[in-house]
């Protein structure tokens, strides 16, 4: 029997893997400090072990990774309007809390690791879809909410630098847009804040045109994808993309929740300067990703389409957290 370490095994995709692990028979040690995660969302089981407390400290996490096969490193301050609102906080928990995993691993005998990377590390980039191994194209430091594609992607290079110098199993996996059950609209993440404005008959607030498209994937699609790259060993040392390739415009896919959920809602348009007016926001106009080296390595492709997806996300939307 498996024993994973999830860091922020008790946010959004981490319940969700911490669940699908338990049910395939292994055994979890969640770490979490339930600043955007909750309790509520992980089971009581047997196998499942929690830990209260940061993902920087240090005698946590060397603790958590005792007796475990393997590790999962979700912990990260996430969402936009977090980002900007904690910018500190949110650069140190990025990366100081991957350094302190990827030390910890090590330390534990080179215990495989599972780093969640995003998206956002290719930036403005004009190449679409994105490909593993595109440049990425940062906005200027004067932009804030390019600190966390820096930060994540800073990440990705200390785990392959750990893997090349010290022999680390690490794998890399670049979400896009997951989303679906438990996701809270708290942070700025835009289908759930759809969802619960169309459920209470609320217009649906769109930023800029409503023309910059994205692709979202179910969480349930994610899971499995990471489950499949845990179990590859071919999969060590690499960068994969896990997302869908079916792209929407944010305004189409406010109008196709509102249509879903046969809501009397309408769309409204409000600038990115009066969505963010502490500044520091720039947005990027497409984000689709090319899954092809996922799809190769594991045979994996999406199972659920995006109406599935809005669907389950309307039929679950959560309560923003306290705080």
């Amino acid at each position: 029997m498996k024993r994973w370490l999830i860091t922020g095994g008790a946010g959004f995709i981490g319940s969700h893997l911490s669940e699908a692990l338990l049910l395939r028979g292994d055994a979890v040690v969640v770490l979490d400090d339930c600043s955007t995660g909750r309790l509520e969302n992980l089971p009581s089981h047997p196998r499942l072990d929690i830990l209260h407390g940061s993902v920087c400290d240090e005698l946590l996490v060397d603790e958590a990774c005792d007796g475990c096969t393997g590790v999962i490193h979700l912990a990260a301050a996430v969402g936009v309007r977090r980002i900007i609102e904690r910018q500190v906080r949110s650069i140190v928990t990025n990366v100081r809390g991957t350094e302190v995993v990827l030390h910890a691993a090590a330390g534990h005998g080179n215990l495989p690791v599972f780093l969640a990377s995003t998206s956002e590390v290719y930036g403005k980039g004009a190449k679409v879809p994105f490909h593993e191994d595109d440049d990425s194209v940062l906005g200027t430091s004067a932009r804030h909410r390019w600190s966390y594609a820096c930060a994540k992607l800073l990440d990705e290079f200390l785990a392959l630098a750990y893997g090349r110098e010290r022999g680390l199993p690490v794998t890399i996996g670049r979400f896009f847009n997951v989303t679906g059950p438990r996701q809270s609209p708290a942070y700025g993440m835009v289908l759930p804040n759809f969802c619960r404005a169309a459920l209470a008959g609320q217009d649906l607030q769109v930023h800029g045109d409503g023309q910059q498209s994205r692709c979202f994937l179910h969480v349930e699609d994610c899971v499995r994808a990471v489950l499949s790259l845990l179990d590859m060993p071919q999969a060590v040392g690499q960068v994969f993309n896990i997302g869908s390739e079916e792209e929407i415009s944010i305004q189409d896919l406010a109008q196709r929740v509102i249509d879903l959920t046969d809501s009397r809602s309408q769309i409204s348009f409000q600038s990115y300067d009066a969505a963010f007016p502490q500044g520091g926001f720039e947005d990027m106009q497409r984000r689709q990703p090319d899954t092809t080296r996922l799809r190769q390595v594991c045979g994996w492709q999406p199972r659920l389409q995006l109406d599935d997806i809005i669907r389950d996300c309307c039929s679950t939307v959560v309560a923003d957290p306290p705080g």
